[in-house]
């Protein structure tokens, strides 16, 4: 009996140092969401406040495949941590192996844009959960089925329950993702420390005379790229092409004037998005500085702003340090985004 009862504690002692591995479940909503400073606190909608229960929920959903026809792909399989939530390639691979017809955009900072999608039709980030379901070369499929899938886990319906106070239904699916989405918070690279907290050091001289570039008359980059989220959300035909495939704002508003616009892309963390542009065409932050540097291709509505600048090779490299300087290292590193 006492040889019983030793090996009883042996084992519950060994149950205990096994769980110091595993992390305390998050309780408090402020654990979830630090707003840097300079940053204004991200909006959740009324009936989508931030929680622990939705965060959890969201989270799982964004990492399930079960969102996809073929259970393959998922949010994040198009929406790597590691890269600011964007992908390595031009055009992410969907079910069945169907190539993407725009390069997945960074999710970072993604609750404080205005609209949604590169021609801004999608007012809010819970409807934009539904484009690429729907979307044929991405999930293919139809929230009603994922639905039904859902209501056959019972983990997912005592999450939805705790969440939402409601069985899995599509209010659930698009309101926890954007949820967990909106907690995607980047602003601590050493740009925002040198700007923000006064440490000067964080930059070196050759990104000082980058940001000084920046910011100048001669490059204007700021003009487009501004405030904390260096977006203005405006949309721009920047000259990529003198003909564009892909229609761009004008597949929403059907005017000409719109044709080949999209909305302005954030910088922040700029070195890990590559490759570049709405169809991924441009490979390196290099290309992208020349193609800024030469002024582009003239189409009808190329931006004025979008002129050939005349930047020297050192300006280019000063350029580009500064870019660099955006990377939110403790943001992609984050253990509380990865799926485990």
């Amino acid at each position: 009996m006492k040889k019983l009862y030793i090996i009883a504690v042996l084992l519950a002692l060994a149950v205990i140092a096994c769980r110091k591995d595993v992390p305390e479940p998050v309780t408090e909503p402020e654990l979830l969401l630090a707003v840097p400073p300079g940053f204004p606190a991200p909006v959740f909608p009324s009936g989508n406040e931030l929680t622990p229960a939705r965060w959890a929920l969201g989270k799982r959903l964004f990492y399930d495949p079960v969102l996809s026809s073929d259970s393959t792909v998922s949010c994040a399989s198009c929406h790597h941590a590691s890269n600011a939530f964007s992908d390595t390639m031009a055009f992410s691979p969907g079910v069945a192996g169907r190539p993407g017809t725009r390069n997945s955009p960074t999710l970072a900072n993604i609750g404080y844009h205005p609209y949604f999608t590169r021609e801004g039709g999608i007012p809010t980030l819970e409807m934009q959960i539904l484009v690429p379901i729907q979307e044929h070369n991405e999930f293919d499929f139809n929230i009603l089925l994922i639905v039904e899938r859902l209501k056959r886990d019972t983990t997912y319906i005592r999450m939805s329950r705790e969440a939402y106070d409601r069985e899995p239904d599509a209010f659930v699916i698009t309101r926890a993702i954007a949820c967990f989405e909106r907690t995607f918070v980047s602003g601590q690279s050493r740009y925002d420390a040198y700007l923000f907290q006064g440490k000067t050091e964080t930059l070196n001289a050759t990104e000082k005379r980058g940001m000084d570039l920046f910011f100048s008359e001669k490059a204007n980059c700021s003009q487009c790229h501004s405030g904390f989220n260096f977006t203005n959300y405006a949309f721009e035909n920047n000259g990529l092409y003198a003909d564009y495939p892909d229609p761009g704002r004008f597949r929403l508003t059907e005017l000409e004037s719109d044709r080949a616009r999209f909305k302005v892309a954030t910088l922040r963390n700029v070195a890990l998005t590559a490759p570049y542009m709405h169809d991924g065409s441009l490979p390196t932050l290099e290309a992208v500085v020349e193609h800024y540097n030469s002024g582009g291709q003239p189409h009808p509505n190329k931006s004025s702003l979008v002129r050939p600048l005349g930047l020297s090779a050192g300006e280019k490299a000063d350029l580009l340090a500064f870019l660099h300087s955006l990377t939110d290292e403790p943001f992609i590193n984050n253990p509380k985004f990865r799926q485990h």
